[in-house]
């Protein structure tokens, strides 16, 4: 039953997705990389805002990694063409291991203990979960009652998110804006996904066009929250953001909103959880460490 299960998911058409998302995995490392060495040059004492915009132009590293992750973003979007989004999306989690390892060998170094361990978590948590959504979760047609409900999701986390920022800017860091910007993009897939299936489906109307919107405004939203991220934070954390949060809540939203994963039994459901909790923990793990690294760094070159 299971083997019927996982023929029927993954079908050798759909499997043409997995390269093409796994080249997006190595764009995203790559574009991330790049625009945090140029975030981290035009930002002034005080942070990064709208005004260090022309700096950033500037700046070559920033602008070939705005490119890469931009090329990211379209392959993701085709390789969501060809598979669902709980076999492909959840791919991007080896950008981590390649960003980690990039910024380790910039600075000469190894990675540590904590550094693989985390990765380790977050890694082997997105494998448990997404080899259990291929199992247990399908592809169901996407009613208008369900797309009004991630929509009203998104207006009241996009609310919450933009009063934080508004109230408490001076004193967000990295963490903050890696998960807003995680949970963001989940969003952000989510609704491509959507859009992309509508319009090959020939099912554009009304209600597809504020999804094209909502996915505007909120891409929007979650690059400015990464450029924030890479100011406080290292590129490795804002890559875990990304990869880790971002497919957990939009399999997540698959699941409970669109209902794919309704006829699962309860041990799925635990498996979902516990695997969701591991790499949640390894986030959380990675962003404390790297956070506390960069701010010792940052201590260290004003001390000298």
């Amino acid at each position: 039953m299971l083997e019927d299960d996982l023929n029927i998911s993954v079908t050798p058409y759909q499997a043409i997705g997995i390269p093409i998302a796994l080249i997006a995995a190595v764009l995203l490392a790559l574009g991330t990389h790049y625009q945090s060495r140029g975030v981290g040059k035009a930002a002034s004492a005080g942070g990064f805002g709208i005004r260090q915009l022309p700096l950033l132009l500037r700046r070559p590293s920033w602008l070939v990694g705005t490119v890469l992750l931009g090329s990211a973003v379209v392959l993701q979007l085709v390789a969501l063409g060809f598979a669902p989004l709980i076999v492909v999306q959840p791919l991007g989690a080896i950008a981590l291991v390649i960003t980690a390892l990039l910024g380790a060998r910039q600075v000469k170094r190894r990675l540590d203990g904590v550094e693989i361990r985390s990765i380790a978590m977050c890694v082997g948590g997105i494998a448990i979960f997404v080899t259990a959504a291929a199992i247990f979760a399908h592809e169901e047609p996407i009613g208008e009652v369900q797309l009004l409900i991630i929509l009203s999701l998104l207006a009241v986390i996009y609310a919450i998110a933009v009063v934080l920022y508004a109230r408490a800017h001076g004193s967000l860091r990295a963490p903050f804006y890696i998960v807003a910007a995680g949970v963001l993009y989940g969003f952000v897939v989510t609704l491509a996904k959507v859009v992309i299936n509508r319009v090959i489906t020939g099912n554009f109307e009304w209600l597809t066009v504020v999804c094209v919107v909502a996915l505007v405004a909120t891409l929007a939203l979650g690059v400015f929250f990464v450029q924030k991220a890479y100011v406080t934070g290292k590129a490795s954390l804002v890559v875990a953001g990304l990869t880790v949060i971002d497919p957990i809540v939009a399999v997540g939203l698959g699941i409970i909103v669109l209902g794919e994963a309704a006829s699962a039994p309860l041990y799925a459901i635990a498996i979902f959880l516990f695997a969701g909790a591991m790499a949640g923990f390894g986030v959380w793990t990675l962003a404390r460490h790297g956070d506390e690294e960069h701010r010792n760094g940052a201590a260290a070159e004003t001390a000298g």
